[in-house]
């Protein structure tokens, strides 16, 4: 999966901020914190849910259930809003 090219990003202060470049993609703007950010950041490049639950862990100190919620509930984010090229 991979965040799709119409998708830009850009880091605001301390969130980072998504818009579509496509408005029938999605009209509007996403504001990032820092965990679905780290999570954006990995999608630019083809990945795996695995992959990205195992980035996260190295990453944050947290059991890996709390990762795979968060993870998931990122995705599902995203996938709403038809960021994701599965």
């Amino acid at each position: 999966m991979k965040l799709k090219d119409a998708f830009l990003t850009q880091q605001v202060g301390d969130a980072q901020v998504m818009v579509a470049t496509d408005s029938h993609l999605f009209s509007g703007m996403v504001r990032c914190n820092k965990t679905a950010a780290n999570i954006v950041e990995l999608l630019k490049q083809e990945t795996s849910r695995e992959a990205i639950i195992e980035a996260m862990l190295a990453r944050y100190d947290a059991p890996r259930d709390m990762i795979e919620k968060d993870v998931d509930k990122v995705l599902e984010s995203l996938r709403g809003i038809g960021a994701i090229e599965e």
